[in-house]
């Protein structure tokens, strides 16, 4: 699955755009707080959703260039369906296959601007083994200070479309949308 993954990082590449320095920046993903969640169509009735709920990430930015890294790793094991029966499935090598392939990952290539504004990026994004480049949109950016623990934060919506097939995951295609909707709130507190 785009997975969300990670391609949810993108966002994060312009995090000090606000803070207006030449040196790079450095910011830790807020795993409290980002929570990659997907969605498919489940034959043709109803839209399903999921979430992963361990992430890890760093983003580097050096704004006066509009530039920067973002790495991003997903626990493939923390997925939350709601169900522990249905997480177990999703686990098992049908899908996730978390026993051969414990984490999924994005590393970002490209940062996308519109002026001054963080609207995307493009990264390679692998699942299942596989890598694939993929592309982030970016809405809603915003750089602040917490109101309660006074740390400078930085946070955003990330969307992406992916083929789960593309990676290796073919069941239950196209009963279960080969298409996978990936959204990403994003939360990272620089260092």
């Amino acid at each position: 699955m785009k997975k969300t993954l990670i391609a949810l990082f993108g966002a994060f590449a312009g995090l000090s755009m606000t803070a207006g320095a030449m040196a790079a920046d450095s910011f830790t993903i807020d795993s409290r707080h980002t929570f990659p969640v997907f969605e498919v169509n489940h034959l043709g009735f109803s839209t399903q959703r999921g979430r992963f709920n361990n992430v890890t990430g760093k983003i580097m930015l050096v704004p006066s260039q509009k530039s920067g890294s973002i790495e991003v790793t997903i626990d493939s094991a923390s997925i939350d369906m709601g169900m522990d029966a249905w997480d177990k499935q999703m686990r098992g090598e049908d899908f996730f296959n978390v026993e051969k392939f414990p984490n999924m990952s994005f590393k970002s290539t490209r940062l996308v601007y519109d002026g001054d504004k963080l609207v995307g990026a493009e990264g390679d994004f692998t699942l299942l083994g596989v890598t694939r480049p993929v592309k982030l949109e970016v809405k809603g950016f915003t750089c602040g200070t917490h109101p309660i623990n006074k740390k400078a934060l930085c946070g955003a919506d990330i969307s992406t479309v992916i083929k789960r097939s593309e990676f290796g995951m073919t069941k239950y295609v196209p009963s279960i949308s080969d298409d996978v909707v990936i959204k990403i709130p994003v939360e990272a507190f620089k260092d």
